[in-house]
């Protein structure tokens, strides 16, 4: 029977377990879960593999090069890069080096690197803590593109992805570490490139990441006392990329919200309308609707921050909106 499990306590297990099942795995980087209250958790790693725990010191460029040149050896680091803001620093290493690594050595050399962040709005970060760099990421061939919302997801998708003979970006919310979900007994491998529908509907679908799977399933309660069905799918990985479930369900549909807390311009929500718009045009029934933050920076003040980023409210209105459209 599932049971459940905060976000950072499935997120601690799959380590500990592809710890215990390959000895070439190390974890570079002991604060994986920030400074925040679910901290505590990493230390049963630092107790069970004390020699595989290394803390380096701030230069995520050269952690990310470590990492990378490990990773062409032979090893399979999972290195911790902390605030997304901070994967900037290690730009070259990640893009240039880590996912270009296979292709430049005639297919020679493998690169079986875990890259993690904890990225998004966290609560008065201002601009230089606030980033969410999925979207320019995913501009960069060679680098698997993983972004987890739950806890039943966060194991299956680490240990697929420390397994996987590919550089791997992993992006977890700074907010949802603390978030229980329903776990599964099995601690099975998620493959890459499967999506998962969270809530099954068929008014209108809305695609949401990381944080916003959230807002959107709230969302979807509020509107379903309305008499409105929507259809809640987390695509789990940007790259591999399932375009097919999302798709199928605009086809059922015929209308789609995506929610993405980035800045609007060449977000994730905009390469995903995209998609649809080339592949499935036909379905839709009225306009897609993106539920993003503004092209501006993130200010210091909550207020004024809640008002900047995206939010079950304005899924819902959103979703409410489509399925009211007469073109």
């Amino acid at each position: 029977m599932p049971h459940q499990k905060t976000y950072a306590a499935a997120f601690v297990d799959a380590l500990l377990d592809s710890m215990s099942d390959d000895r070439m795995v190390t974890l570079i980087g002991s604060a994986p879960l920030g400074l925040g209250p679910e901290r505590h958790l990493t230390e049963e790693l630092r107790h069970q593999y004390p020699d595989r725990v290394l803390d380096p010191p701030t230069a995520e460029g050269g952690v990310a090069s470590v990492g990378a040149g490990a990773a062409m050896a032979g090893a399979r680091p999972f290195v911790d890069l902390l605030t997304g803001s901070f994967v900037y620093l290690a730009w070259t290493q990640i893009v240039n080096e880590a996912a270009n690594g296979h292709y430049m050595s005639g297919g020679k050399l493998q690169v079986p690197v875990t890259y993690h962040c904890l990225e998004g709005v966290r609560g008065a970060g201002a601009p230089q803590h606030s980033q969410s760099p999925h979207a320019m990421l995913w501009n960069a061939p060679g680098v698997e593109i993983v972004i987890p919302s739950m806890a039943s997801d966060v194991y299956g998708l680490i240990r697929t992805a420390i397994a996987s003979p590919n550089p791997t970006m992993i992006f977890s919310h700074a907010k949802i570490l603390g978030i229980e979900s329903d776990v599964p007994p099995s601690r099975a491998p998620i493959p890459f490139g499967k999506a998962d529908i969270k809530r099954p509907g068929r008014d209108v679908t809305i695609v949401a990441l990381s944080i916003c799977v959230h807002h959107a399933l709230e969302a979807s309660v509020e509107l379903a006392e309305e008499g409105i069905e929507a259809e809640v799918i987390d695509p789990r990985t940007l790259v591999p990329f399932d375009e097919e479930t999302i798709l199928a369900s605009v086809k059922r549909t015929g209308r789609l919200v995506i929610a993405d807390e980035v800045p609007q311009r060449a977000s994730a929500a905009s390469e995903i309308a995209a998609t649809v718009v080339e592949r499935g045009f036909d379905y839709l029934k009225a306009p897609i609707s993106r539920i993003t933050r503004p092209d501006t920076p993130i200010p210091f003040s909550p207020a004024l921050e809640q008002s900047l980023i995206p939010s079950a409210r304005k899924i819902a209105e959103a979703s409410r909106a489509l399925c009211m459209y007469r073109g």
